[in-house]
């Protein structure tokens, strides 16, 4: 359902909605707007949204946090970014065939991320905790309302038990977790926050204090999670977190950065003109995704951000696409390395186990008499650098001409220096120099 990336572009035609579902007409003001300080109104809109767009059929208790559509589907397709930017392949596009299971911690009184992960992936599981009994009750039973039991397993957690409770769920590997955490620290911090606010909040929050509130708020919470995937480390390919504030991203980008981590990801979720969230992204392996979605927050700290994962150049307008896709591949087909290319894609992504495009690496290949013979015929296990090249044919700047350009993408390892060895290396035989 990859059409579900254009539902919520623009703001949400409530007038359309309310011809679709009538319990919503009900709501609706005449002006076609919605009062979003009526709580019936605001779960309404979820319920109606959930079943219009995605056939999801879902009962909210009056006293539990109702969770926004569009807010709530941005987060998983960006989740989908990140699986599919880091699959290591040469399309780096969804596939419908991969299997996923993902966790969600904290999954509330509707279960809405699983719902819509599978919704939106046929292959999609879930695991989905919550600590709180009511949220855990009223979860499953939105799963058994949409028969997604095979897919979706709801499990009631302690507070005392870990986040990432995987021998609990019997499980070794995940291929991501997600979670939307409290904002506050204690419930004094809550209703303070209440009373300081300058304006009426946007939305009716009907949260109960389980849900709103944590031991050192979101901060607290995330970092005990990055404290847990310090020991599962790749058992976990990609630990993700909504955020509210924009200020706790920049502290825990500096915490995973004092780990050592950096392979990770920074984005920005607009609801609207209204509302913002943001969100973190950790791996501990070396698959590396785009820079699309790793930096992806206006205004970051630049040096905050993910080291660019992308190198470009465009070749001189007089160089035909053949030509330079001729070239391409008879020098990096010369390597001993794995080369696959794709001609329908004008693509190909190439994997080695140390830098054997440098001049001593040339120098010991011809003394070895292993030049043009050395090529892998697989993937090797223990990957240095992994690169997806792809060559494009675009209008050149200021020239009503057409030009080639080439893009290097990092999509595989851990060394910074050596991908910016391999562009140099790249674009230098490119330019023919």
């Amino acid at each position: 359902m990859e059409s579900a990336r254009n539902l919520y572009k623009n703001d949400v035609d409530f007038a359309a909605l309310a011809l679709q579902s009538r319990d919503f007409a009900k709501h609706l003001r005449f002006n076609g707007q919605l009062d979003f300080q009526d709580e019936a109104a605001v779960r309404q809109l979820t319920i109606s949204l959930l079943w219009h767009d995605f056939g999801l059929k879902v009962e909210l208790p009056n006293d539990r946090l109702c969770p926004p559509v569009p807010n709530r589907l941005n987060y998983i397709l960006w989740v989908q970014d990140l699986l599919d930017s880091t699959a290591g392949t040469i399309h780096e596009t969804y596939d419908p065939d991969r299997e996923v299971l993902g966790l969600d911690i904290g999954t509330g009184c509707c279960s809405i991320y699983p719902l819509l992960g599978c919704k939106t992936r046929p292959r999609w599981k879930f695991i989905a905790t919550d600590i709180d009994e009511q949220n855990a009750r009223t979860a499953q039973q939105n799963v058994a309302l949409n028969a997604l039991e095979p897919r979706i397993r709801i499990v009631k957690t302690d507070p005392k038990d870990a986040l990432f409770p995987v021998k609990i769920f019997n499980q070794k590997n995940l291929d991501f977790t997600m979670c939307n955490p409290p904002f506050y620290a204690s419930q004094a911090e809550m209703l303070s926050s209440a009373e300081t606010k300058s304006h009426v909040p946007f939305s009716a929050c009907t949260g109960a204090a389980v849900e709103m509130v944590s031991p050192g708020g979101e901060v607290e919470f995330v970092t005990r999670m990055i404290d847990e995937s310090l020991h599962l480390r790749d058992q976990i390919q990609w630990y993700t977190s909504m955020l509210g504030k924009l200020s706790s991203v920049t502290t825990l980008v500096e915490l995973l950065v004092k780990h050592n981590n950096h392979n990770y990801a920074v984005t920005e979720f607009v609801q609207g003109s209204r509302t913002k969230r943001w969100a973190v992204a950790w791996s501990w392996g070396d698959r590396r995704p785009s820079m699309s979605v790793a930096r992806s927050i206006p205004g970051f700290p630049k040096h905050l951000l993910p080291f660019p994962a992308d190198f470009s150049f465009a070749l001189s307008p007089e160089t035909s696409i053949d030509t330079a896709i001729s070239t391409l591949n008879a020098e990096l087909s010369s390597l001993p390395w794995y080369w696959a290319w794709d001609k329908s894609v004008s693509a190909g992504v190439g994997f080695a186990t140390e830098n054997v495009w440098s001049r001593q690496a040339r120098r010991k290949m011809k003394i070895t008499e292993q030049a043009g013979s050395g090529k892998l015929d697989a993937m090797p296990e223990d990957v240095a650098l992994g690169v997806r090249i792809q060559l494009k044919l675009q209008r050149a700047k200021h020239s009503e001409e057409n030009e080639v350009q080439v893009v290097i993408r990092w999509i595989q390892g851990t060394d910074s220096v050596l991908f910016e060895s391999f562009c140099g290396m790249a674009k230098r035989k490119m330019e023919g120099k």
